[in-house]
C-alpha cells in the first residue's frame, strides 16, 4: 500500500540517541536523582520505556483468558459487578438501601450481617431481594456458618434455585487476626471452620464463595502496594496449604476465594497491582497441580481506598474514587465497590451511595470500559510496573514462607511491623507535604468548617470483643493528623490571625505569601494577605492595626536583608510570633537574633511546626 511508505520517512531512533539528548538537556545534573523515581515499594521507575523493555516479560505471550491470566479472565468483554456495600443502623434500613441500589444500577450488594441472629432477622435483611438476580455478599464474618445456613434457608423457602445463587461471605481468619490481635478460637479452629464452610456451601450453594482474603485491611493500615499484594498471596497460600492438609482438594478451595483489594490514588500502579495479582496467584496455585483452570481464575473485588479519604474538601473524594474505580476497571477486577465520598465523616445516605454507584455506571455506559479487554496490555510503562510489583511482591511472599507461613508471620508481628514501617514513612511524607492530600495538607478551603458535620465516631473494626495475643494493625486515614489540627482550631473558638507582610520583588513576595497561606490555612487560621508594602515600617503598622497574632515576612532572600531587622524591631513583643517565609541559610542565626521565631519552607515538617503554633495559642 502507498500509505506504508509514510513510516519509512521516520527511521527508528536507538535508545542511546535518546539518552544522549536527555543527558545534554540535564546539563550535568544527576540522571538518577532528576529523572528516576524511587517508589515507596522499593523499586525504581525509569522516566520512559521502550519496546525493548518488554523483551524479558514472558507472560506477554499469553492472551486474555489464558494462563497466567495477567491480561484477565475474559476474552470477549471486561464486564464487572457493580457492587455496593451498605451499612445502616437497622436491618430494615439496610434492606431499603439495598433495594434502592439494585433498582438503580447495582447488581451486587454487600450486607452487614452483624445484627442477624435468627431467621426472622435474615428475612428482614433480604426482604424483596432476589438472590438469583444479584450477588449477595455478607461483609461480616461473625458466625459465618450460622449466617450461611440462615441464608440458605431463606433461599429455599423463597423458591429460588440454590445453583443460581452467587455471592460471598467475609470469612477471613488472617484479616480477623490482623485487626484484633488474635485468631478467633486459634488457628486450627479457624481452618476447621473454613473447611466446614466449604463443605456446606458445596452441598447447598455451589457457586457461593466462602473464603475472603482482605488485602484492603493491610492497605488501609498504610501499607504500600507490594505489601498489600505479597501478604494477600501469603494468606491465601497459607489457607490453601492448611485446608489441603485437612483433606480438601484444591479444586474445592481456590474457586471459593475472594481477594478483597483496596484501590488507591496511584493510578497506574493500581492497574499493575491487580494484573500482577492474577499472575502471581497462577504461580501459587500451579504448585497444587489443579485439574481445572477455575482454580487459577481468582475472583478480585476492588474497593476504593479509605486511607486517602479526607474530611475537609470532601468532594475531592469523588475525584479520588473516580480514578480508583477506573484503575480497577482497566485492570479487569471482577467486582468493584466505590465507597461513598462522605464515608470519612458521616453515615452515608442515599446521595452518597448514589454517587458511588453512578461513577461505575458512567464508566460502563458512557466510557465503555466494560467492552475492552485489558486496555493496558502492551503499555511499555504499565507492563514494566506489573513486572516490578510482581517481582517484589513475590520476594515478600517468599519471606513470609520462610517464617513458616502467614499465620506464624502474624504471630511474630512481622506483617504488622512491616506495614507500620511503611505507614510511618507515608505519614512523614504527608507531614512534610511530599505527599499532597488536596484540601487537607495543601491548598485548603480557608472558609470551610467541618466540625459540626462530623457525625461518625471511631468504631472498632468488628463487633467481636477479643483479648489480643499479638499486635493488631491500626486502620486509619492519612489525613487524620492534619484534620485533628484544624478541628482543634474550630472547636477552640480561637482563630489566630496570620498577617502576611509582603515586600519587594513581586514574584517572590507573591510566591511566598501563597506558600504561607497554604501553610497556616491547613490549621484553619485566618489569613490576612496584602498587595505589598513600600517600607517595613508601613507593614508593621498595618499588622498591628489588624491585631495580628502571627506576622509572616514574605519577600526575596536578598530583600530580607533590608526588611527583617526593622520589621522585627517594630513587632517584637507585640505579636505572638514573627515568621519568615523561606530559609536563607547564611543569615538564619542573624535573623533569629533580630527576633524571627520560625522559618517556613518546602522542607519544613508542616505538621510538627503547626503543632507548636497550636500550643502557642493553647489549642489542643
Amino acid at each position: 500500500m502507498e500509505d506504508s511508505k509514510l513510516f519509512t520517512e521516520f527511521p527508528p531512533v536507538p535508545t542511546e540517541k535518546w539518552e544522549e539528548v536527555i543527558n545534554k538537556d540535564l546539563k550535568g545534573a544527576d540522571y538518577e536523582k532528576k529523572l528516576v523515581w524511587k517508589t515507596i515499594e522499593g523499586f525504581k521507575v525509569k522516566p520512559y520505556y521502550r519496546a525493548e523493555d518488554l523483551e524479558h516479560l514472558e507472560y506477554l505471550d499469553s492472551n486474555p483468558s489464558q494462563a497466567p491470566f495477567t491480561r484477565g479472565k475474559h476474552s470477549d468483554n471486561n464486564v464487572w459487578d457493580i457492587r455496593q456495600d451498605i451499612k445502616a443502623d437497622s436491618l430494615a434500613e439496610e434492606n431499603t438501601l439495598a433495594i434502592e441500589a439494585l433498582e438503580r444500577g447495582a447488581n451486587s450488594i454487600g450486607l452487614c450481617s452483624c445484627k442477624v441472629n435468627n431467621l426472622s432477622d435474615m428475612q428482614t435483611l433480604l426482604k424483596g431481594i432476589n438472590p438469583e438476580a444479584c450477588k449477595v455478599n455478607f461483609t461480616c464474618g461473625r458466625q459465618a456458618l450460622d449466617i450461611l445456613k440462615l441464608f440458605v434457608q431463606v433461599v429455599k423457602e423463597g423458591g429460588f434455585d440454590p445453583t443460581k445463587v452467587e455471592g460471598s461471605i467475609n470469612f477471613d481468619p488472617y484479616g480477623f487476626a490482623l485487626l484484633h490481635g488474635t485468631f478467633k478460637g486459634g488457628e486450627e479452629q479457624c481452618f476447621l471452620d473454613a473447611k466446614a464452610l466449604i463443605e456446606y456451601a458445596k452441598d447447598n450453594l455451589p457457586k457461593f464463595r466462602v473464603l475472603a482474603i482482605n488485602g484492603r485491611h493491610i492497605h488501609n493500615a498504610g501499607s504500600n502496594i507490594v505489601q498489600e499484594l505479597g501478604f494477600t498471596l501469603a494468606a491465601a497460600n497459607d489457607l490453601l496449604a492448611h485446608l489441603t492438609d485437612l483433606g480438601l482438594a484444591v479444586e474445592d478451595i481456590a474457586p471459593r476465594m475472594v481477594f478483597n483489594f483496596a484501590t488507591g490514588s496511584n493510578y497506574f500502579m493500581e492497574i499493575a497491582k491487580i494484573r500482577a495479582a492474577r499472575m502471581l496467584w497462577s504461580k501459587v496455585v500451579e504448585q497444587y497441580h489443579p485439574s481445572c483452570d477455575c482454580c487459577y481464575k481468582v475472583f478480585i473485588n476492588a474497593t476504593s481506598s479509605l486511607w486517602n479519604k479526607s474530611v475537609y474538601d470532601p468532594y475531592v473524594n469523588m475525584l479520588r474514587t473516580t480514578t480508583e474505580t477506573m484503575s480497577a476497571a482497566i485492570a479487569g477486577a471482577d467486582s468493584i465497590t466505590t465507597n461513598p465520598f462522605d464515608i470519612a465523616y458521616e453515615k452515608s445516605d442515599s446521595f452518597g451511595y448514589r454517587i458511588g454507584r453512578n461513577q461505575q455506571l458512567l464508566l460502563k455506559e458512557e466510557s465503555y470500559m466494560d467492552k475492552i479487554v485489558d486496555p493496558a496490555g502492551g503499555s511499555y510503562y504499565i507492563e514494566n510496573l506489573t513486572d516490578s510489583i510482581a517481582q517484589y511482591a513475590w520476594q515478600l511472599f517468599l519471606s513470609v514462607e520462610e517464617k513458616g507461613g502467614m499465620a506464624k508471620a502474624i504471630r511474630a508481628n512481622f506483617v504488622q511491623d512491616e506495614v507500620e514501617r511503611i505507614a510511618q514513612q507515608r505519614d512523614l511524607d504527608i507531614a512534610t507535604r511530599r505527599t499532597t492530600i488536596l484540601g487537607t495538607n495543601q491548598y485548603p478551603n480557608l472558609l470551610e468548617k467541618m466540625g459540626d458535620k462530623i457525625k461518625l465516631q471511631p468504631e472498632k473494626p468488628c463487633c467481636c470483643e477479643c483479648t489480643p495475643e499479638f499486635k493488631a494493625l491500626r486502620l486509619y486515614r492519612g489525613a487524620e493528623a492534619f484534620e485533628h489540627l484544624r478541628l482543634a482550631t474550630e472547636h477552640s473558638g480561637i482563630r489566630p490571625k496570620v498577617f502576611l507582610l509582603t515586600y519587594g520583588n513581586l514574584a517572590m513576595r507573591k510566591a511566598r505569601s501563597g506558600f504561607a497561606t497554604n501553610f497556616f490555612g491547613v490549621a484553619g487560621y485566618e489569613i490576612i494577605d496584602n498587595p505589598g508594602f513600600k517600607t517595613a515600617e508601613e507593614g508593621v503598622d498595618a499588622a498591628l492595626a489588624a491585631k495580628a497574632d502571627i506576622v509572616v515576612l514574605c519577600s526575596s532572600d536578598d530583600e530580607y536583608a533590608e526588611l527583617t531587622q526593622p520589621a522585627c524591631q517594630g513587632l517584637k513583643g507585640k505579636v505572638k510570633s514573627i515568621v519568615l517565609a523561606g530559609y536563607p541559610k547564611d543569615m538564619v542565626e542573624t535573623y533569629q537574633g533580630y527576633g524571627i521565631d520560625e522559618f517556613i519552607h518546602v522542607k519544613t515538617n508542616v505538621l510538627d511546626s503547626l503543632t507548636k503554633f497550636q500550643k502557642l495559642f493553647g489549642i489542643e
